[in-house]
């Protein structure tokens, strides 16, 4: 039975390594051939299925991470070998490596917070979804929160904020490296943004859950999450506003926005450096 245990646990381990060497290479715009799939689908064990099924799908073009399999948070268990696999990824990024196994039976053996494990799967899902689909588009898709085994507002705002966290790179490019801002293009691609719970995605208001602390950048050290992710997001909706204002959307859209999303919102204003700003919208939009 030791002999039995000691093997499946080796096995496991190697899974895992697999698993995040591909991650690696593949994560970005390099595509795997038909004979690392097959092989990264072969022998794999039972605990793993789910995990490795995830990995195979973020690494491939025209995946299904949309699909609501996917989208539904999984088990505690899966979440955190997903985790592992992506700590095996960037460990394999240092040139002072930790040996892999010793890594993989630290963090099993390491109580990792549950929000922790959500921000990860939901930025690799998310990633993924913006690495690998050739033209970004997610007009189509209606996040309903409630279908995804999301336990209370702070899991939903994580699945939030991490999606909005993608719709504000594919804009950011041109609103803040282009002299001067291509806001027609940056619109074009507002356009393109899902819906949550059937409605624009800037009227989704519930982000007043508690603040937590984690590792968001390994430089930065523990930091808030509200601090990081609620400021970006102002940034994506100022830069909405923006692109309003120079695409000449109408009165009532302008409106809506402010209105309607969090820039209203002067209690959240103390998670972003855009309070200024923020302030000045609000101020201008009483006069009109």
């Amino acid at each position: 039975m030791l002999i039995h245990f000691s093997f499946g646990q080796t096995s496991e381990n190697d899974k895992i390594i697999e698993l995040g060497k591909a991650y690696k290479d593949f994560m970005f715009r390099n595509d795997p051939n038909k004979e690392i799939i097959k092989d990264l689908k072969k022998n794999v064990p039972g605990s793993l299925d789910a995990a490795s099924a995830f990995i195979v799908q973020t690494i491939s073009r025209n995946n299904k991470l949309l699909s609501k399999d996917h989208l539904m948070l999984p088990d505690s268990g899966t979440i955190k070998t997903i985790y592992i696999i992506r700590a095996i990824n960037l460990n394999l990024r240092e040139e002072s490596q930790i040996e892999n196994g010793k890594l993989i039976d630290s963090l099993k053996n390491n109580d990792i917070p549950r929000l922790e494990l959500i921000d990860n799967y939901y930025d690799m899902l998310f990633t993924s979804v913006g690495n690998k689909e050739p033209e970004f588009d997610l007009s189509k898709e209606n996040f309903n929160l409630k279908e995804f085994n999301l336990r209370d507002d702070t899991e939903k705002g994580i699945f939030f904020l991490q999606c909005m966290r993608l719709c504000n790179a594919v804009i950011w490019g041109y609103m803040n490296i282009v002299k001067p801002p291509n806001t027609k293009k940056a619109y074009e691609y507002i356009k393109r943004f899902p819906r949550f719970n059937g409605q624009p995605y800037f009227q989704y208001n519930d982000l007043y859950f508690p603040d937590f602390q984690m590792v968001i950048f390994k430089k930065d050290g523990v930091q808030s999450y509200k601090s990081y992710y609620l400021d970006k997001y102002y940034e994506l909706l100022i830069n909405h506003l923006i692109c309003m204002q120079k695409e000449n959307a109408s009165e009532k859209e302008r409106y809506d926005l402010v209105l309607g999303s969090i820039i209203k919102e002067s209690n959240l204003y103390k998670y972003t450096k855009l309070k200024p700003t923020l302030e000045e919208i609000l101020k201008a939009q009483k006069k009109e």
